[in-house]
C-alpha cells in the first residue's frame, strides 16, 4: 500500500477577504513532490480556505492511488483538530466542507498531524500564489510556480540532518558514521511522475567489520546474522512506507539476499540486473586498506588520484564503473518511468548513482560515508534532470 503525505493551507486577505489555497501531496518514502495544488477562491474566510485546501490535497492524492494511506500536515489548529473528532464543528461554513473533506478517503486511511507554521512553507507559498495571480485577474499556474523551488529546503518531509562526511575508502566496507542528506532538488510539475530509486546497500556480510574490499571479482560472501538482521529491518521499515513499487538487485549473494529477505516484507518479486554489481577489486579482494597500501603503494596512489586507473590485477577503474552505471540507469529510467522501484546495490554502484546525478566529480566518491544496510533516493525525470532525495539513511536500524 502506497503512503503519501498532504500538507495543505489556505488563507485570507482581510478574513473575510481575497482567498487562496494551497495543497503538495508527497511521497512519504522520500519526500518527493508529486502534486500540487492551488486556486483563488474569491472572498472567503482563513479556515474555509483551509477547508478548501485539504479537499485539494486529498482528492490530488485520490487521484494517485485511492487504496492509499494519507497523513495530512497542517498549521490550521482548528482544522486538524475537527477533522480528527477531537473538536465539535460548529459553524455553519465548515460543517458541509468537513463532511465533504471525510468523504474522499475512508476514515482509516486518513491520519492529521499540526505542524507549526514554519513547517509548512510549500503549501504557504502556493497558497499566497493563488492569492496574488486572483489579484492580477488570473488563475494560479502550475508552470509558473516557484513554491517548491522556495520552501524545499524547510520541507520536514524530505529533511535529514546535514553532516559533513569524512573521507572514507570507497571500499565494500561497513562506515559507521552515518550522513543524511537531503538536496531539495526541483523540476517542473508538468513533468510527470519521476522514476525514483531508492537505493539499499546490502547487509553486513563477515568482511564488512574488518572493511575489507569486497567486490564482484572476490569470494562473493553471503550476509551475516548481523547482515540478515538488517535487513530484516530494512524491509519491515519499506514496508510500513508501502512505496516500493519492484525490486532489482545486483547478481552478488550478498545483495541477493538482502533482496529476498526485503522481498518478503513487501510481497514483490526480485529482478536482477547484472550492471548494478559492485566494482571488481582484482588483486585487492579480501585485503584491508592498510594492506593494500602495504602490497601496492604506487599502485594505491595512483587509483586514489585518476579514476580511469585499475587496481592492481586487472580490476575495474571507476570511470569504467560509471560508464556501467549511466547504462543501467537509463535502462532502468526507462523501464520504471513514474514508478518507484527498490535497487538492493553496493557501496560503489551507489555513491556512482549519487555522483552522477549531483554532476560531481568522480573524487565525490571518496567524500561520502555510505552504512550497511542505508538507504538513499534519487529520482529522475523525464527531462533528464535528477533530484537526490535521500542519503544514507540508516534510521530504520536503530
Amino acid at each position: 500500500m502506497r503512503e503519501f503525505i498532504v500538507e495543505a493551507d489556505g488563507g485570507s486577505r482581510g478574513n473575510p477577504g481575497p482567498a487562496g489555497y494551497g495543497a503538495v501531496v508527497l511521497d512519504a518514502a522520500t519526500g518527493e513532490p508529486l502534486v500540487e495544488a492551488a486556486e483563488y477562491i474569491g472572498i472567503a474566510t482563513n479556515n474555509v480556505a483551509e477547508y478548501r485546501g485539504l479537499m485539494a490535497g486529498l482528492r490530488a492524492a485520490h487521484q494517485l492511488d485511492p487504496s492509499a494511506t494519507v497523513h495530512v500536515r497542517m498549521d490550521s489548529k482548528l482544522v486538524i483538530e475537527q477533522m480528527s473528532g477531537r473538536w465539535k464543528i460548529k459553524h455553519p461554513d465548515m460543517k458541509p466542507l468537513a463532511a465533504e473533506a471525510s468523504r474522499i478517503f475512508p476514515p482509516d486511511q486518513v491520519t492529521y498531524e499540526w505542524i507549526p507554521r514554519e513547517q509548512n512553507k510549500h503549501a504557504d507559498r502556493l497558497a499566497n500564489e493563488a492569492m496574488d495571480a486572483g489579484k492580477r485577474g488570473e488563475q494560479w499556474s502550475a508552470t509558473r510556480s516557484t513554491a517548491e523551488l522556495d520552501s524545499g529546503a524547510s520541507r520536514s518531509a524530505a529533511d535529514a540532518s546535514d553532516s559533513a562526511a569524512a573521507p572514507s575508502s570507497p571500499a565494500d566496507a561497513d562506515v559507521r558514521a552515518a550522513t543524511a542528506v537531503a538536496t531539495p532538488g526541483w523540476a517542473p510539475v508538468d513533468m510527470g511522475a519521476p522514476a525514483t530509486f531508492v537505493l539499499l546497500r546490502h547487509g553486513e556480510t563477515p568482511l564488512t567489520p574488518q572493511k575489507r574490499f569486497s567486490g564482484s571479482g572476490g569470494t562473493n560472501p553471503s550476509l551475516s546474522d548481523v547482515g540478515r538482521e538488517q535487513a530484516e529491518r530494512a524491509g519491515a521499515s519499506l514496508a510500513r512506507r508501502g512505496t516500493i513499487q519492484a525490486i532489482v538487485a545486483s547478481p552478488l549473494a550478498r545483495t541477493r539476499e538482502t533482496a529476498g529477505i526485503v522481498a518478503r516484507h513487501l510481497g514483490l518479486e526480485v529482478s536482477v540486473e547484472d550492471e548494478i554489481r559492485e566494482t571488481d577489486f582484482g588483486a585487492w579482494e579480501g585485503l584491508t586498506f592498510a594492506e593494500v597500501r602495504e602490497r601496492y603503494p604506487d599502485d594505491l596512489t595512483r587509483w586514489l588520484s585518476d579514476p580511469t586507473v585499475e587496481p592492481s590485477g586487472g580490476g575495474e577503474s571507476f570511470a569504467a564503473t560509471a560508464t556501467r552505471i549511466a547504462a543501467a540507469r537509463d535502462k532502468l529510467v526507462a523501464a520504471y518511468a513514474g514508478r518507484t522501484v527498490l535497487l538492493v546495490s553496493h557501496v560503489t554502484p551507489i555513491k556512482t548513482f549519487v555522483q552522477l546525478a549531483l554532476g560531481a566529480p568522480p573524487e565525490a566518491l571518496f567524500r561520502m560515508e555510505l552504512s550497511a544496510a542505508s538507504l538513499s533516493a534519487v529520482a529522475y525525470y523525464a527531462d533528464g534532470n535528477a533530484s537526490v532525495r535521500l542519503f544514507n539513511d540508516t534510521s530504520h536500524l536503530r
